[in-house]
């Protein structure tokens, strides 16, 4: 309670930090090892498969990886990211995973203390963001070695838990415990508060902050309240700590620069049809899980209705199968576009979600396959929700159908929750008369900064960048890293 107390007393001041970061999953967990003087080099004598990445790289050996010029590296490296740095970063770690090979990091270490700079991560769960509120059996799309972060191998931690890969992929929850455990590990805990939610984020003049908190920050030699620029405008970021026994505590804290790393897990996409509030519909797959815990939904229920052909969809699916409850799965594309997830994934790989896909193909409404208790609706929307729990559905020749369900999980995606920034940080998107979206309308950021192009100080990273796999996520931290370290000097000459 006393350590609580402290937190909440070092926040409430309007206090000053060089960074604040909204967001701790992997993405910030990753810039967090870097700004705290964690630092990669070259490795001697190593060799990386690409020659010319490895001429590039013997030209400056002594040089850390975060002090050279990314762009230079980064060009001409093609791989599944549209991001050059996320494709050098991720190729530096893992040289050749991309054709199946294990060829060991071409990346070194090296903690240098006074490099660090102060920073704080802000996160509303334990470190690993998101990972914590999926269902700890779900397995996980990326190969497992893809999931971990620096220095610290994730097939390595698994050894250590004498657990294997399944299928070369692991578990919602492995996952969860080993980004905790790298923080704990790395030793990062300091700079991480956990069960804070961000409120708002807005520019403000540093005149406007109070000369008594002005007195106090004073004694950071590295603080620009020693600036003589008086004029010069910071990020003030307020939002609320909850404490042990439930209450909320408000914090207001001063940054130079602020990086969004929120990702898009907390938003789901709402259809926008009649009824989609009531009660018994829900957008998150939890809500299955919990009623299957409360034994509201089980064999004998009439269908669940869920709607997508996303793997969050596949993945109730997969836990409604496995739990014997009837399912009516509704969605608009057809099962062979090309553009549909399954399609694009290879079958040996991914056994479970091609087991789906042929479920999808087979059981349709028109004709009854081999699989029991679940019912496919290609070419299908939504119409309406009633309150006697009956859905109505329409075909693509504008045929309409009813059917009487138990609940209903609307499982289409989910965008970022960008309400503590003005206009919901809709003028800071690729395009600024849209709402922020990962997939089709990031947030337009400068590719080897990171740095957003309307807000100087202002960064993204993450899914918000249009980065959605945590093995490319890690480069959008080295740029940002980089670019910090430039701006506060901290780059050795």
């Amino acid at each position: 309670l006393e350590t609580l107390l402290k937190e909440l007393l070092c926040l409430q001041k309007c206090k000053f930090f060089s960074i604040v970061f909204s967001g701790n999953g992997p993405s910030g967990i990753c810039l967090s090892y870097l700004l705290s003087g964690y630092t990669p080099y070259f490795r001697r004598h190593s060799l990386h498969p690409h020659p010319i990445l490895q001429r590039k790289l013997e030209e400056a050996p002594e040089v850390s990886v975060l002090d050279q010029d990314l762009e230079y590296l980064s060009e001409g490296l093609e791989g599944r990211s549209h991001s050059p740095v996320a494709l050098l970063f991720d190729t530096l770690q893992r040289p050749d995973t991309d054709l199946g090979g294990t060829a060991e990091s071409v990346l070194t270490w090296w903690h240098e203390p006074d490099r660090a700079i102060p920073h704080l991560v802000l996160g509303r769960n334990a470190p690993g963001g998101a990972w914590h509120s999926i269902e700890g059996s779900m397995v996980t799309l990326s190969r497992g070695e893809w999931m971990g972060l620096p220095d610290l191998p994730f097939k390595e931690w698994l050894k250590q838990k004498r657990r294997g890969l399944r299928n070369n992929r692991a578990t919602a929850e492995d996952i969860a415990q080993y980004y905790q455990h790298y923080v704990v590990k790395k030793g990062l805990q300091k700079n991480f508060r956990c069960g804070t939610v961000v409120t708002s984020v807005r520019k403000v003049s540093a005149e406007s902050i109070s000369s008594h908190t002005q007195k106090d920050l004073q004694e950071d030699s590295d603080s620009l309240w020693n600036s003589t620029e008086k004029s010069m405008e910071v990020f003030q970021v307020d939002g609320f700590f909850k404490t042990a026994e439930g209450d909320k505590e408000p914090f207001s804290i001063c940054a130079e620069n602020v990086v969004l790393a929120t990702g898009t897990y907390d938003n789901p996409t709402w259809l926008g049809v009649k009824g989609e509030n009531l009660s018994y519909v829900y957008h998150q797959l939890s809500a299955l899980e919990e009623a299957v815990k409360n034994n509201s939904v089980g064999i004998m229920s009439d269908p669940v209705l869920i709607v997508g052909a996303g793997l969050t969809a596949a993945d109730a699916i997969l836990f409604a199968h496995h739990c014997n409850i009837p399912v009516i799965h509704v969605f608009r594309r057809r099962v062979t576009d090309p553009g549909l997830i399954f399609n694009q994934l290879p079958k040996m790989m991914y056994p479970e979600y091609h087991k789906v896909h042929q479920m999808m193909k087979e059981q349709t409404a028109a004709c009854a396959g081999p699989y029991e208790s679940y019912i496919s609706l290609p070419e299908h929307c939504v119409l309406s929700f009633g309150k006697d729990k009956k859905c109505i559905f329409q075909d693509k020749n504008g045929c309409q159908k009813a059917y009487k369900i138990s609940m209903a999980l609307v499982l289409t995606g989910s965008n970022p929750n960008l309400s503590f920034l003005p206009n919901n940080g809709i003028d800071l998107a690729m395009d600024s008369g849209q709402p922020v979206n990962s997939k089709r309308n990031p947030i337009d950021v400068d590719p080897f900064t990171y740095e957003c192009t309307q807000e100087k100080g202002l960064y993204a990273l993450g899914p918000l960048a249009g980065d959605n796999f945590v093995r490319f996520v890690q480069g959008g931290a080295l740029a940002v890293a980089s670019s910090l370290f430039k701006k506060a000097n901290k780059n050795p000459p």
